[in-house]
């Protein structure tokens, strides 16, 4: 994995932590933060571009994943334990992307080829990088890095295949978007927590995110909910739209 170069670093400004090969400087903000860059422990992983495209059944890393959330969380039914899922791992890459522009001043490419991913481990998602190609830490590197790089795709075939409504999704994406800075706000530096909290302003302006919740500091409140209240004993997040479980999903509350 190679640093930015020097031009690179020109574009993002002074870098603030020297990008290290095994990025260690995320470690202490916590395990959704972690990008393994070394090799799989257990032999080769799938890539989560093999996610985001139609798979065989007894192939289909994201199936297995769904799968796992569901039996963890007895989920009633596939579409709950596959919203779950989605925020999962949508936690996991803006966390490493955020958490890389905040301390490095420069953005992981995430390049979906290039990322494995354990799909039958536990929580947090598994994350192997193959090799790191380094892009501004601006909003716009950040937004092709996730956005366009990863929730997209996935939210294509969520979509077609759980009949997951796409604001659901949106208000997934977002409130995971959200968390990470949160956690970055509780758990870096002041001026690392300060960057964070910009680039995550800026973010929820995006088209693909925008009209998904309210930011105000770091609190997020989102207009969709993300089934989680259906899991037996889950009732509703913090940042939920319902103040309390619903006793039933009125059409259309979820989307």
């Amino acid at each position: 994995m190679d640093p930015p170069s020097a031009s690179a670093a020109a574009l993002v400004g002074l870098l603030l932590v020297e990008p290290d090969p095994d990025l260690a400087a995320l470690r202490p903000l916590g395990a959704y933060f972690v990008l393994r860059t070394c090799g799989p422990p257990q032999g080769p992983l799938p890539t989560l571009a093999h996610a985001y495209v139609p798979s065989p059944p007894d192939d289909d890393p994201l199936a297995l994943r769904v799968g796992r959330v569901a039996a963890a969380l007895r989920a009633p039914e596939p579409r709950v334990a596959a919203s779950i899922a989605h925020q999962g791992l949508a936690a996991r890459l803006w966390s490493v992307a955020l958490g890389c522009a905040a301390l490095y001043g420069a953005v992981p490419g995430l390049d979906p080829r290039l990322l494995h991913w354990d799909a039958g481990a536990g929580a947090p998602d598994d994350l192997w990088a193959a090799e790191v190609r380094w892009l501004p830490a601006d909003p716009g590197g950040l937004a092709d890095a996730v956005l366009h790089g990863h929730l997209v795709p996935l939210a294509a075939v969520l979509r077609a295949r759980y009949r997951l409504p796409a604001g659901l999704l949106r208000g997934n994406a977002a409130s995971a978007l959200a968390g990470a800075a949160r956690e970055l706000d509780r758990r870096a530096r002041a001026d690392v927590a300060a960057r964070a909290r910009s680039l995550t302003a800026e973010l929820l302006g995006h088209p693909l995110l925008a009209g998904s919740g309210t930011l105000t500091g770091t609190a997020f409140r989102r207009r969709s909910c993300c089934l989680y209240y259906r899991v037996p004993g889950g009732g509703v997040c913090g940042d939920c739209c319902f103040p309390r479980p619903p006793r039933s999903s009125p059409r259309g509350a979820s989307g």
